[in-house]
């Protein structure tokens, strides 16, 4: 005899955390070297001139400047001029 009731499991009781993903900063913003300018998973956005890219894909500023974000074709480029 089963001294407890029989339950189903719950099989969907988990969740991520957030990955804080996206722009933080936008075209035309000034920007001091180091400050990270898009969190992503793969290269959504390119690194241009005067970026950087992370070891998980986050562009940054390598100097300093104002963000200029431009599209050819496909591409979306990031860049500090």
């Amino acid at each position: 005899m089963a001294h407890k009731k029989g339950l189903g499991s719950s099989r969907n009781g988990r969740d991520s955390n957030p990955k804080m993903l996206g722009a933080k900063i936008f075209a035309g913003q000034d920007v001091k070297a180091g400050m990270i300018l898009v969190r992503q998973r793969g290269t959504r956005f390119r690194s241009g001139p005067g970026t950087g890219l992370g070891r998980d894909h986050t562009i940054f500023a390598k100097r300093d400047g104002k963000v200029d974000f431009r599209t050819s074709g496909e591409r979306r480029t990031v860049s500090v001029v």
